[in-house]
């Protein structure tokens, strides 16, 4: 009886370290964050067309096409 307690102990020791770890285990400065898209950003006085055009150069190359599988195109 003792020795399944000292199992349950050990293995709720076990889990107890890997919710620990990987709750603090992330980014040292937290998540990275992510530029809002063009329609959710304020407006600003003074906006620079170079900086439209990269961030829309930006926005262009993160959006990817999906190709369809070869034996959905018959269909």
């Amino acid at each position: 009886m003792g020795l399944i307690l000292l199992e349950a102990l050990l293995a709720l020791c076990i889990f107890i370290v890997i919710v620990w770890w990987t709750m603090f285990s992330g980014r040292s400065k937290g998540e990275l964050r992510q530029a809002l898209p063009p329609s959710d950003q304020p407006p600003n006085e003074a906006s620079e067309p170079a900086l439209d055009h990269a961030l829309s150069q930006a926005a262009a190359k993160e959006t990817s096409t999906v190709q369809p599988a070869p034996d959905e195109t018959r269909r």
